[in-house]
């Protein structure tokens, strides 16, 4: 495995985590942002029967080898960090400043979108094909309607597995995913108050969905690599319309607390939403805070790169 700056990478993980939080966006955006990608993919793809008889043997620093486990840590760590300390903020920011707020995330992900297609070093039918699917399949999912659904101790286990390769998906929110399967305020709700057995039976089915889920991924990238990246920017794609600034909240829920959120919501032009809510569309501040998303992000891949000349030189 390559050599890391592992401050960076906590960073790197706290801003997966950061997006992770948010009903819309991907931390799998941020990790191909990131350049970490397919190694985060290959590491969690290596914790396999192997893996586990060097653990259950008592061979750990071999363990810890075989599934770059500091990478894997100072991700784990920086996701972690973000999503106990930026679930509060996040959910603050989302009910007070929605529009600038999606407007920024929704310049991040043009900008990735960009530079993830840079990667498909060559377009023909079938890839194209391949990304119409993907932008088709992540628009799909974000106008389908949240579900109600059981609090049963094997459905948070399904929930975590369903939930966790959505996130490791760019353009697929796993936040998204349990919003649709019923979850997002329950879980969010559990990280909040510490209630340490249902974050233990979500976190079960994450690591049994992920690891499972990384094989088939990493076999994906490795066989057919333009075909599955064309996919994942067609995820992303297809993933803008769930994070358009302007909603017209068509149904509601109340979660738990007796809090009202928006259950099905459909996109409207900054005109349309002035003129049914009466409240300002904050465009031009919309449309900066999409520019600066765009820009951060190219910003971050221009730096990125020169780090990276630095540590190979």
């Amino acid at each position: 495995m390559s050599k890391h700056n592992y401050p960076l990478l906590i960073l790197k993980g706290c801003a997966m985590g950061a997006a992770d939080v948010v009903p819309g966006v991907s931390g799998g955006t941020i990790a191909f942002i990131a350049g970490i990608y397919e190694e985060l993919v290959d590491s969690i793809k290596s914790i396999n029967l192997h893996a586990l008889k060097l653990l259950f043997t008592l061979k750990l620093k071999a363990f810890w080898q075989q599934i770059n486990g500091s990478f894997l840590f100072s991700i784990l760590l920086g996701i972690g960090i973000s999503i106990f300390s930026l679930a509060k903020l996040m959910t603050w920011l989302l009910e007070h400043y929605p529009i600038q707020i999606w407007s920024f995330f929704f310049g991040l992900i043009i900008a990735s979108t960009v530079l993830v297609a840079k990667e498909i070093q060559r377009w023909h039918a079938g890839t194209v094909i391949a990304l119409i699917i993907g932008a088709a399949v992540a628009y799909v999912i974000t106008i389908l309607s949240p579900s109600e659904t059981p609090n049963a101790w094997w459905f948070i286990i399904l929930s975590g597995a369903i939930a966790i390769c959505a996130m490791i998906l760019p353009g697929i929110s796993g936040a998204f995913i349990l919003l649709l399967m019923g979850k997002y305020a329950y879980i969010l709700g559990a990280v909040s108050a510490l209630q340490f057995g249902i974050l233990l039976l979500f976190a079960f089915g994450a690591v049994t969905g992920i690891v499972s889920f990384s094989h088939l991924l990493s076999w994906l990238l490795k066989k057919h690599h333009t075909a599955t990246v064309a996919t994942l920017t067609g995820f992303m794609v297809g993933s803008l319309n769930k994070v358009w600034p302007w909603k017209e909240t068509l149904e509601t829920y109340t979660d738990s607390h007796g809090a009202v959120h928006p259950l099905v919501e459909a996109n409207i032009n900054p005109a349309a939403f002035e003129q049914l809510t009466g409240t300002p569309s904050f465009l031009w501040q919309a449309i900066l805070l999409c520019i600066f998303g765009f820009v951060l992000i190219f910003g971050l891949e221009y730096l990125g790169e020169k780090l990276n000349k630095q540590t190979t030189a």
